[in-house]
């Protein structure tokens, strides 16, 4: 059974006619279609069998809520510079003055 599956899964793979790949492997047309079937109805059974439960979980993807009041930053610029706040800045504040460090230089 192996034989065929792997021959079956070739066609697939390749996107060939099953002619085709008959022709060139040298193998029987009729028996390729049979196997084809028969790999297709074992491969409908095993998806209609009960699987085990998964053992994945459900996750989903926010933005994260950050207390900026409690998150101190320190910046260090080109030339020495440091910046310490206070307070966590907002990302687009922090876009405006890497691009205005990048146009001092």
């Amino acid at each position: 059974m192996q034989f065929w599956a792997a021959h079956v899964a070739a066609i697939q793979c390749e996107g060939i006619f099953v002619s085709a790949y008959a022709k060139r492997e040298n193998l029987s047309l009729a028996s390729l279609y049979y196997w084809q079937r028969k790999l297709g109805e074992l491969a409908a059974q095993d998806s209609a069998a009960p699987s085990p439960a998964s053992r994945f979980m459900e996750l989903r993807v926010g933005e994260r809520a950050v207390d900026r009041r409690s998150a101190a930053c320190t910046v260090e610029l080109a030339g020495g510079v440091r910046l310490e706040l206070a307070e966590l800045p907002s990302p687009e504040w922090l876009a405006n003055l890497a691009r205005a460090a990048a146009g001092a230089l």
